[in-house]
């Protein structure tokens, strides 16, 4: 029967173990026999103890908790990738706290006094911009912090993206083998590295192959900007008969809007392709043609270089970049085959 102030010695005499093994089962990594395992957790279940985790972290000087922050959650790639990440870390015996920060330049600064007063052991920061000023208070606090889906000039952190700029141009190379004439871009948010490398990439692959950007407008990654921009850039007598859309959120209203507000034909009269391929993409109401993007792989390497800096005391950035590949669906005019009946 639990009664109070139940101590780990109380476990240990139940379970007949010594107190540091008790202390053992409770640390997550500790070597630990299964049959002690569960004659320890026996015990302690049945006396109503459990262990306390904030004096720990004042022996240890570890809090075993991780920052996560995010600009926003409405894109589905986000939630997908914050339980990848949460689960991972878990699994691993530490536990997630997230922080939302604003979509600007310097925008976890008014956050980071709050993500500090918690002594986080690191920092993810996923498609979130780092000042220079947090860098160097970061670093002064001794907490590892690693980019997740951005990049940033300053190599003096470790940062894991997909490669963007080869995904932009594999997109130029499919939408020109398809025969389109009249090729436009919606942009993401111009301060983000990955609208950054996926409008470089696009625009050097329809240079290869002699072509220019019909029209561009800007969808800052939201939904209503990227409306906006779409009513825009079909409003006039020559419209694009092929549109590029910087991230799969933005490419859903984009083509909401197409069919719906101009009665437009996807991809009859306009394709449409997106980035990220979550899971949406694949509903046949979008049936998104889209780059996808490597999530498995790119929370393992974010994860692994933040416990190589945690646990292992690296101090050398790493900078991950991996491959995503082209997911054609039926939004968009598939290139001839070349085969004849």
């Amino acid at each position: 029967m639990a009664r109070d102030n139940v101590t780990s010695l109380d476990v240990a005499r139940m379970a007949g173990v010594s107190q540091s093994a008790v202390s053992r089962v409770f640390t997550p990594g500790a070597s630990v026999s299964q049959s002690m395992t569960d004659r320890v957790l026996a015990a302690a279940i049945e006396l109503g103890y459990r262990p306390n985790v904030l004096a720990r972290s004042m022996i240890t000087g570890k809090s075993r908790l991780i920052g996560l922050v995010v600009a926003y959650l409405d894109n589905q790639f986000y939630p997908e990738i914050l339980e990848k990440i949460s689960t991972s870390l878990q699994q691993r015996g530490y536990h997630v706290l997230v922080f939302m920060a604003q979509q600007t330049s310097g925008n976890i600064d008014s956050v980071l006094q709050e993500i500090l007063d918690y002594q986080v052991d690191g920092i993810v920061l996923a498609s979130v911009a780092m000042s220079s000023q947090l860098a160097e208070r970061c670093d002064a606090a001794g907490i590892p912090v690693v980019l997740f889906n951005r990049a940033q000039n300053d190599d003096s952190f470790s940062t894991v993206t997909s490669d963007n700029f080869s995904g932009g141009r594999a997109l130029a190379d499919f939408l020109v083998a398809g025969g389109h004439k009249r090729i436009a871009y919606i942009a993401g948010w111009e301060g983000a590295s990955t609208q950054r490398d996926r409008e470089a990439g696009f625009r050097a692959g329809l240079a290869d192959h002699g072509c220019e950007l019909f029209a561009r407008g800007i969808g800052d990654f939201r939904t209503d900007r990227a409306a906006e921009a779409a009513l825009k850039m079909f409003n006039g007598e020559q419209v694009p008969d092929a549109v590029f859309v910087a991230n799969d959120h933005m490419a859903f209203a984009v083509m909401d809007v197409l069919r719906g507000k101009l009665g437009l034909s996807i991809p009859g009269d306009v394709s449409v392709v997106g980035y990220d391929d979550v899971q949406l993409s694949a509903w046949p109401s979008f049936d998104l043609t889209t780059v996808s993007q490597p999530s498995d792989e790119m929370v393992a390497e974010t994860v692994s270089a933040l416990m190589a800096q945690i646990e292992e005391g690296e101090t050398v950035p790493r900078r991950v970049t991996i491959q995503g590949g082209l997911v054609v669906r039926g939004s968009a005019r598939r290139p001839a085959t070349g085969k004849k009946e």
